[in-house]
């Protein structure tokens, strides 16, 4: 199975840290945000790995190269302008193939591998979702004793930022810059996505102060 992380957003959030450096090259307890996620996928088996970027890409790309120093080989998929989350899978379509992957947003941190979750089968997707944290906490889904998610319901977990994907849920729409919370909802109409509720640990570094955190929490040194 392949990956792709998202990396191609601008960091808005993490600004003044991103005015010069992009946000998957920030560092956590000693090594970029996004070696993180290297290591991680190296570890679970995942050797081929797509990135896709658009701000400050060519740092990102000097940094990583071919990935081999990490363990796995890196597909750079290019974005002139971002391409939003599902802008970004369709343009890196021909990089991922025809097969499940799994996705990654470059700016979470979590410990959940790919292993934890079920096979696709005949859905769409299957999501990590997690406890709503504070700064989240009307959630995003519900996952039902079944395990399938629905966009309304009670009580409403997270999505964390990681999921297993079909390329089919974006293989029929046009190139270009377009979100990728639709399509999963119209696909949990049709009753085509299930989850896995994640209790491990899980941040989502959306912020200086919740870096400075994941920072500390993993022995680095950030004040």
């Amino acid at each position: 199975m392949k990956a792709m992380i998202l990396a191609a957003g601008l960091g808005t959030r993490m600004r003044p840290l991103t005015d010069h450096c992009p946000k998957p090259l920030l560092p956590v307890a000693g090594k970029p945000l996004i070696v993180h996620h290297l290591e991680r996928l190296a570890t679970a088996g995942i050797r081929e790995v797509v990135i896709n970027v658009s701000y400050r890409a060519e740092q990102i790309i000097a940094a990583l190269g071919d990935g081999s120093e990490h363990g796995v080989r890196i597909a750079w998929s290019r974005e002139a302008t971002p391409l939003e989350t599902g802008g970004g899978i369709r343009r890196a379509l021909p990089l991922l193939g025809e097969a499940p992957f799994w996705l990654v947003n470059g700016d979470v941190w979590c410990d959940v591998t790919p292993s934890a979750l079920a096979p696709l089968g005949d859905d769409r997707a299957r999501l990590v979702l997690v406890d709503n944290p504070d700064h989240h906490p009307a959630g995003d889904f519900h996952l039902d004793a079944a395990g399938r998610v629905h966009a309304q319901g009670e009580p409403r977990l997270t999505y964390a930022g990681l999921a297993l994907l079909d390329p089919v849920l974006v293989a029929d729409r046009p190139d270009g810059a377009f979100a990728l919370a639709p399509l999963l909802r119209a696909a949990m109409a049709e009753d085509r996505v299930g989850g896995h509720h994640h209790r491990g640990a899980w941040v989502d570094v959306g912020t200086p102060a919740r870096l400075a955190a994941l920072d500390r929490a993993l022995g680095g040194s950030r004040g």
